[in-house]
């Protein structure tokens, strides 16, 4: 049941969920969240679902500064269709640390702490993955990501073709699962902070 070890070493968001102090499942509604919740959540660990997880961190970080982020505070609007790529899955990592959710979500405790209708689709602008806003002092930011500058390894393509072979061996599945989470922990632990990968940017 072990996860790759790098998984610890990725950067973790703190999130403020004041529903969860209000019902006590947190003390002071401060829950940590880890890159290996993200993976749990989606079910797999791939380049996409570490973007993902820098993505909202940037957002949040460029949206609350030092401020611990508010979960259940943030709306978040994604370019594309639910079913469009890997929109769904980024939109996941999203609700994960921001609470954000379509018509499904939390409904609130006399008028406070809901969640629904804070996450939409097909609302952003060109070339932008998603639009982090705050709900209660204003401020927006867009958030893409570029993971060209972090390629696959050696011969990556090759070791997934055999890995997905019906013949391959233990040998082959193991190197290509090896190569393809040496990729992610590239993403995330040496560009966490690479501008050229995850790109912020301001909503006038």
């Amino acid at each position: 049941m072990g996860m790759p070890s790098f998984f610890a070493d990725a950067p973790r968001i703190v999130m403020h969920d004041p529903l969860a102090g209000f019902l006590g499942a947190a003390e002071g509604g401060l829950i940590e969240y880890r890159y290996g919740d993200a993976v749990r959540l989606a079910g797999h660990s791939c380049p996409t679902v570490a973007g993902a997880w820098l993505m909202a961190r940037a957002a949040l970080r460029a949206l609350y500064g030092d401020a611990v982020p508010e979960r259940g505070g943030i709306e978040v609007a994604m370019s594309g269709r639910e079913d469009e790529g890997t929109t769904g899955v980024i939109a996941q990592v999203f609700t994960l640390l921001t609470g954000a959710t379509v018509e499904n979500g939390f409904g609130g405790i006399g008028g406070r702490f809901g969640r629904r209708h804070l996450l939409r689709y097909g609302s952003g602008g060109p070339g932008v993955i998603a639009r982090f806003a705050r709900r209660n002092r204003g401020g927006a930011v867009d958030v893409s990501m570029d993971l060209s500058g972090v390629p696959p390894g050696p011969g990556g393509n090759h070791l997934m073709m055999r890995a997905m072979a019906a013949d391959a061996t233990h040998d082959e599945r193991a190197a290509f699962a090896a190569a393809w989470q040496d990729r992610v922990r590239r993403i995330l632990i040496e560009h966490a902070d690479d501008p050229a990968m995850i790109r912020v940017s301001a909503v006038a």
